[in-house]
């Protein structure tokens, strides 16, 4: 299990989806966030001495406790769902790498409890399907 990155099932499009009001965003503009995303992870790791490392995912756990630094809220909730899921470390280092994703897509800095609580959703809803 921790060795299979988390994926979400996306269902097809149904003729009552087409009748639903346009998303808020758009193609174009969730390009532009994932763009901006890598851009803010790329320099990310070049601060840190790291070029060579790209993306969140790429990044090796020690670098973490530089990068993903939770309030006291997201840090129980993590401990608590580490415990609770049975995380190996493994899989608590792409909760945390996942989390920050999250946080860059939102175009944050500070890995919030929402953004581990969805990196925590999303690693459980691989478990389920597995």
């Amino acid at each position: 299990m921790d060795r299979i990155d988390p994926a979400i099932d996306v269902p097809a499009v149904s003729a009552a989806d087409l009748t639903l009001p346009a998303p808020a965003e758009g193609s174009a503009e969730v390009a532009a966030r994932v763009a901006a995303a890598r851009r803010r992870q790329r320099d990310r790791y070049d601060a840190l001495g790291m070029p060579a490392v790209m993306t969140n995912v790429a990044a090796p756990p020690q670098a973490l406790d530089h990068v993903v630094r939770p309030d006291a809220g997201g840090l129980k909730l993590l401990r608590d769902a580490a415990d609770a899921m049975k995380l190996t470390a493994r899989g608590y280092h792409r909760v945390l790498k996942m989390a920050r994703t999250l946080t860059d897509l939102d175009g944050e800095n500070k890995v919030s409890r929402l953004n581990l609580a969805e990196a925590l959703s999303d690693r459980s809803r691989v478990s389920d399907s597995v």
